[in-house]
């Protein structure tokens, strides 16, 4: 009976211990498991994760996608800074270009050999290259001289100090701006010469922008008029 009790005891001690050790490597076993997993979901690793990455990832691409389009659309409306009546025809080629000045600003514009336009010509201007044939309207004796053409590309603010705005040291009134040089001396074409030239809208206002065909039609003009 002493035999077969301490058999028993040894046995229940032997299961016990069993246990306790299949339990603890089994703990062991988990622990080491979850800190992998959670090491994998740290460093983006998990298989769970995959679905965040796709998430991340498009939302990425759609904030990309957003900025580029924001982008675009800020460049529209950069460079969309006239009116289609305006502009020439996209598939057009520019030929030439009409500045405008008043008896107070002309001689500005002579003496500094640089025309210039308000603020939303820019783009237009930036169009204008080295030797394009220039004119300028003068609005307050309605008369047109040439000829004139552009030395430097098109640009905006060449010379900030020019027509300077008074409000605004240091801006100029006119900031779409080009250098000139005069090509010819020509005298001056009254309105009722050039205008049938020029492209007309809302009355009568014209396009500053030119078309190769009124180019010539302009030079032909001041030819024609003489010195």
């Amino acid at each position: 009976m002493l035999n077969l009790n301490l058999d028993m005891k040894m046995a229940e001690s032997m299961s016990k211990s069993s246990l306790r050790n299949a339990a603890y490597n089994a703990n062991a076993v988990y622990q080491k498991g979850n800190n992998r997993i959670m090491e994998n979901m740290v460093s983006g690793k998990y298989p769970g994760n995959s679905h965040n990455k796709d998430l991340n990832s498009s939302s990425s691409n759609n904030s990309n996608s957003n900025d580029s389009n924001n982008n675009n659309n800020a460049a529209d409306k950069r460079f969309k800074t006239l009116p289609a009546a305006e502009t020439l025809p996209r598939d057009e080629v520019l030929g030439g270009y009409i500045f405008v000045c008043n008896n107070d600003t002309m001689q500005e514009d002579l003496k500094r050999q640089l025309f210039g336009l308000p603020p939303r010509y820019r783009d237009s201007v930036r169009a204008i290259t080295p030797g394009l044939p220039l004119f300028l309207y003068n609005y307050t004796t309605h008369q047109l001289h040439g000829i004139f053409e552009a030395t430097t590309f098109g640009g905006s603010n060449i010379d900030p100090t020019a027509w300077e705005d008074k409000k605004c040291k240091g801006e100029s009134r006119f900031p779409a701006q080009v250098r000139i040089r005069i090509r010819k001396v020509c005298k001056a074409l009254e309105e009722d010469a050039f205008r049938p030239v020029l492209h007309h809208y809302d009355g009568p206002k014209f396009r500053l922008e030119l078309s190769i065909p009124e180019t010539l039609d302009l030079l032909d003009l001041c030819e024609q008029n003489g010195v």
